[in-house]
């Protein structure tokens, strides 16, 4: 048998003892998501592209090695990785031109977040290559479903610099962003960062995800400064962390705040309207906001 047939014949992977045959694959660079930690959370559909690439290309060999082993994947993984993607990454797109298809993953979770697959991503569009994802775990996603923050709008702002200064020039870069933020960040670095956010950020909610969907999966949730505080005597945690930071929220305006948006909003409808409008906009209940506005008015428009 040939080498190429050998190949062909060994395109297979093991779900429940059972062994499946991997359909072969359109040349194509594939971005496959694979476990964050829990190697039961891969999809059907990436262990059939894992095992039918012609290439496998992965940051670290010994940790996808796991992983194929698990699922009886025979494949012989190539390395990509931050420190030879400028001698890789060419030969990555030499098979794709050859009509070949290119698997990439990362050690864990989805491909091109804090790795450098984004600039494979970039050439092979560039010169005109198929580019598919296969979707899957997401550490950033799995925090942000279990944080109890806002889930409607948010971003990703991957790790904070290391120095405290540029840390806290960061941090002050996004603190009016409308949107829950999500940080990773070294355990040995949480207590730091927790404090500069609670200084910057003050009492806005947050979360922290760690060990994801590993035996020892951990949230702890609470304001900046709680958590700052717990972390600040604690013990160093173990294993990856994600951070999640509340939105800003707008202070709640003040009663002579309220009394003064009352009067001008009568001055251009009626009273019941004018109290509808106000508690739309200072979410108060309306018969409160109506019955403030009456007083007022028989006041003579003081309080």
């Amino acid at each position: 048998m040939k080498a190429g047939e050998e190949r062909a014949s060994s395109r297979s992977y093991l779900v429940g003892g059972a062994e499946i045959p991997a359909r072969p694959l359109t040349p194509a660079l594939y971005l496959v998501a694979t476990p964050i930690g829990n190697l039961a959370d891969i999809t059907l559909r990436a262990l059939e592209t894992l095992a039918a690439a012609d290439v496998l290309a992965c940051e670290d060999t010994r940790v996808t090695r796991v992983l194929l082993d698990r699922y009886g994947i025979r494949q012989r993984p190539t390395p990509y990785h931050e420190h030879n993607a400028a001698e890789a990454g060419p030969r990555l797109i030499d098979a794709l031109e050859g009509g070949r298809s290119v698997a990439l993953v990362s050690d864990a979770g989805t491909p091109l977040v804090s790795d450098p697959g984004y600039r494979l991503v970039g050439e092979a569009l560039a010169r005109g290559l198929k580019v598919v994802p296969i979707p899957g775990p997401s550490s950033t996603l799995a925090a942000l479903a279990g944080s109890g923050l806002p889930t409607d709008t948010f971003l990703f702002a991957g790790f904070l610099p290391v120095k405290d200064g540029q840390r806290r020039t960061r941090l002050e870069e996004l603190r009016s962003v409308a949107a829950t933020l999500i940080f990773f960040e070294s355990p040995r670095r949480l207590a730091g960062t927790l404090a500069a956010m609670a200084d910057i950020y003050g009492d806005r909610p947050a979360a922290i995800g760690r060990e994801l969907t590993k035996a020892f999966e951990e949230f702890r949730r609470g304001n900046l400064p709680e958590l700052a505080a717990h972390y600040a005597q604690a013990d160093t945690p173990k294993g990856e962390v994600v951070l999640c930071v509340g939105p800003p929220t707008e202070a709640a305006p003040g009663a002579a705040d309220v009394d003064t948006m009352l009067l001008s909003l009568a001055a251009e409808m009626p009273a019941s309207k004018a109290a509808a409008e106000a508690a739309r906009l200072t979410g108060q209940p309306k018969g409160d906001l109506y019955r403030r506005l009456l007083e007022l008015k028989e006041g003579g428009g003081g309080g």
